[in-house]
């Protein structure tokens, strides 16, 4: 895992374990794609992985005093292509 990932900290960042995305944003980690975690040292290494992150984001979460209840998802909008 790249030790630069720190969940929740800006709009850019995306990791990879393995065919799984985690995408950072400021107010949600989305993950997309799929993980196999067989049961070997390959496994293992992706578990650990996947450990790490998910520990990060839980301690970013358990020590912000201003989590709020719940966040307010945004519908998606479509804007003006600025390449046409």
């Amino acid at each position: 895992m790249s030790t630069d990932f720190q969940p929740y900290a800006n709009e850019t960042d995306v990791i990879r374990i393995d065919h799984l995305d985690i995408e950072n944003r400021l107010d949600r980690l989305t993950l997309n794609g799929d993980l196999v975690l067989t049961r070997d040292r390959t496994g293992l290494a992706l578990a650990l992985e996947l450990q790490a992150v998910l520990a990060q984001a839980i301690h970013t979460l358990q020590t912000d005093p201003h989590l709020p209840e719940t966040v307010a998802i945004q519908p998606a909008r479509t804007v003006r292509n600025p390449f046409l």
